[in-house]
């Protein structure tokens, strides 16, 4: 772009263009909340001009009093929000104004499905800032100029919300920025004074800026005079006993830029020897859109002294609390830190510790009091907090007390099941937690590794996320009981069945295994390096053959995720297990046809194969075999 560039008409970027007709069509029913936006932008533009002043003192230009003022005009049919703070640059408006720099619009755009309620409530994930002022405005004009600069290098952006927006060099004397709305038809509503009064009171009372509005005068018209329209007290300074419920929900639609109201929160103010703060920390309802993305930012906004720092501020919560907001004010902290001084700063272990700490305290007594929100947490963000398991090893155990899962004595597939549930429903002799992994629970429950627990009334957990068996890992026992895969190892069967049973079982099995020894070592040559061994099982009752992993190696769905990521992955041999009561197993040990054994041998590793829920190598070739096979017992009927 030329420096002396003047007038240019560019182009919204496509996403805004759909994020703008999106907003204007769901979030109808709310359009007072441009306002709240439009104000929250003002405040932050403040904020981040306290912040760089630290630096430089100089940026304040002689005006240090830093307000926001909020008119209108009747004749004009216009609402102008003006603040004195950071301001924008000609580059700055085109792309704060003309872009969407979030990483993942487009996925977000993606799950947007029509229904103007559910959309309502994805947008107000997303954050839509300035653009929700075209609910009521047809046109919209920004001029603004940054602090530090000369009035002749002023912007002014200008947009009818139809797909293109002019920016031009103007000259502005003050620094910082006014948005003018010119309202659209039928949306007289907003010129005003009480109805705009009443929405500042309802959404940005807790703003410690000072919000102006001009007077009225005597004749009950609007004067010259300006006067505070909100309290402009932080919450986070008050009494926790005179903050409302209501107060602390618009508080935090406000710094989570949120349409709904959180699902929780929890209000600290600690005063002692070692560290002071105050923080108000929420769990949102619903998961944001960017959760799950690598570079998205989450964090906490914080406060120095009651002084704005800086947002998002991630060193303060662990990865797996990224769903919490809130903010942290502190005097523990230098007015001049940074983002690189905070890495190392040594008061940031000290609060990082007593803010987990809030959190999880706030998580149990939603657990123990308001199940019905803690569920909805669950379903949120449940595979977000086992992370911890890794990433906190300090609140491991408090950590595995809040997991849910589903299992074979759950009602449903929902993840209901906690593990101190199950310790409590375990059997007088059973000293492990049994779980088994798979792609989903229907897989999970048909498992043949699950036959000799069903069998026997013995609950197995049934771990279903992707996560799952990254976090049993992790986690290697809970109250002193064992976590056991139901797919890995040899069963110790003294705890699974009585004792009469157990030498039953032993006597059979001395039985048979001289009759069925020679089988398995045919089986286990016609296989050859696909397996590592073939023995008889103790944990089949129905099935025929199921494939079982040594203790310590990956199971089959860890091993998938790292492939998938491309990692190098150790080639662990299963080792095939045979149940010696099953037809099939008897019926293979007479079979005299060696290529028929083999063939047979080959069919039955495969279903053991897709049973587990691995691929097979060549499908094609499998189903072959199985035609084969549906062909001989047609022949053989005739």
């Amino acid at each position: 772009m030329m420096a002396n560039a003047q007038a240019e008409t560019l182009h919204f970027q496509a996403e805004v263009k759909q994020l703008m007709d999106i907003v204007v069509h769901s979030l109808y029913s709310n359009k007072e909340i441009f306002l709240r936006e439009l104000i929250s932008n003002a405040s932050d533009a403040i904020d981040k001009l306290r912040f760089e002043a630290l630096s430089d003192s100089a940026l304040y230009e002689s005006d240090s009093s830093l307000q926001i003022h909020v008119s209108y005009d009747e004749k004009a049919r216009t609402i102008t929000i003006s603040d004195n703070g950071i301001g924008l640059t000609r580059e700055e408006a085109m792309s704060h104004l003309g872009t969407i720099a979030k990483s993942g619009t487009r996925e977000f755009l993606s799950h947007l499905t029509g229904d103007q309620k559910k959309d309502a409530h994805l947008i107000g994930q997303f954050g839509v800032g300035f653009y929700s002022a075209f609910m009521v405005a047809d046109k919209i004009t920004v001029n603004s100029r940054r602090a530090g600069m000369t009035k002749e290098h002023g912007v002014c952006w200008e947009s009818k919300g139809d797909g293109e927006y002019v920016v031009t060099n103007i000259e502005k004397a003050a620094r910082g920025t006014d948005v003018i709305l010119h309202l659209k038809a039928g949306e007289d509503e907003f010129l005003s004074d009480w109805r705009l009064r009443s929405i500042i009171t309802k959404y940005a009372d807790h703003i410690t800026v000072p919000i102006l509005m001009k007077a009225m005068n005597e004749e009950g018209k609007l004067g010259e005079s300006w006067e505070t329209v909100n309290r402009a007290l932080a919450l986070w300074t008050q009494p926790k006993s005179i903050i409302t419920d209501e107060q602390y929900q618009t508080f935090y639609k406000h710094i989570a830029h949120a349409f709904n109201e959180p699902l929780a929160w929890t209000h600290h103010k600690v005063e002692g020897s070692h560290i002071d703060y105050t923080s108000i920390l929420y769990l949102p309802k619903e998961a944001p859109f960017d959760l799950w993305q690598r570079d998205a930012q989450h964090g906490l906004k914080l406060y120095v002294q009651r002084v704005f720092i800086m947002d998002k501020v991630e060193q303060f919560l662990p990865n797996y609390l990224r769903f919490v907001s809130g903010v942290l004010d502190t005097t523990a902290l230098p007015l001049n830190i940074s983002r690189e001084i905070l890495q190392d700063h040594p008061s940031i272990a000290k609060l990082r510790s007593a803010l987990v700490r809030h959190v999880l305290d706030l998580l149990e007594r939603l657990q123990k009091d308001e199940p019905e929100k803690f569920a909805l947490f669950w379903q949120a963000f449940g595979n977000v907090l086992k992370e911890g398991v890794v990433e906190d090893f300090a609140n491991r155990d408090r950590l595995a007390t809040l997991f849910r899962f589903a299992s074979t004595h759950s009602d449903s597939n929902e993840q209901t099941v906690s593990l101190s549930d199950y310790v409590k429903r375990m059997k007088p002799k059973q000293k492990n937690i049994y779980y088994i992994t798979a792609e989903n629970t229907n897989a999970a429950k048909s498992s043949p590794h699950l036959e000799i627990f069903r069998k026997n009334n013995i609950e197995v957990v049934l771990l279903t996320d992707r996560i799952d068996e990254w976090v049993v890992g992790h986690l290697p026992q809970f109250d002193g009981k064992a976590l056991q895969s139901v797919a890995k190892g040899d069963l110790q069967l003294d705890e699974l069945i009585d004792e009469a049973e157990l030498k039953s079982q032993e006597q059979t099995e001395k039985k048979v295994k001289e009759t069925l020894d020679p089988l398995l070592t045919k089986i286990e040559k016609a296989l050859g390096n696909k397996i590592k061994s073939v023995r008889l099982s103790h944990r089949l009752t129905d099935s025929p053959a199921c494939l079982v992993r040594d203790q310590s190696a990956l199971g089959p769905q860890m091993e998938r995720l790292m492939k998938a990521a491309g990692q190098d992955v150790l080639e662990v041999k299963p080792i095939l297990e045979l149940n010696p009561a099953h037809p099939i197993v008897n019926s293979l040990s007479h079979e005299q046809n060696e290529e028929r054994l083999k063939e047979w041998t080959e069919l039955l590793y495969e279903q053991a194969l897709l049973a587990e829920g691995s691929q097979l190598q060549d499908p094609a070739y499998f189903v072959k075999r199985v035609n084969k096979l549906w062909m001989e017992i047609v022949d053989k009927r005739g």
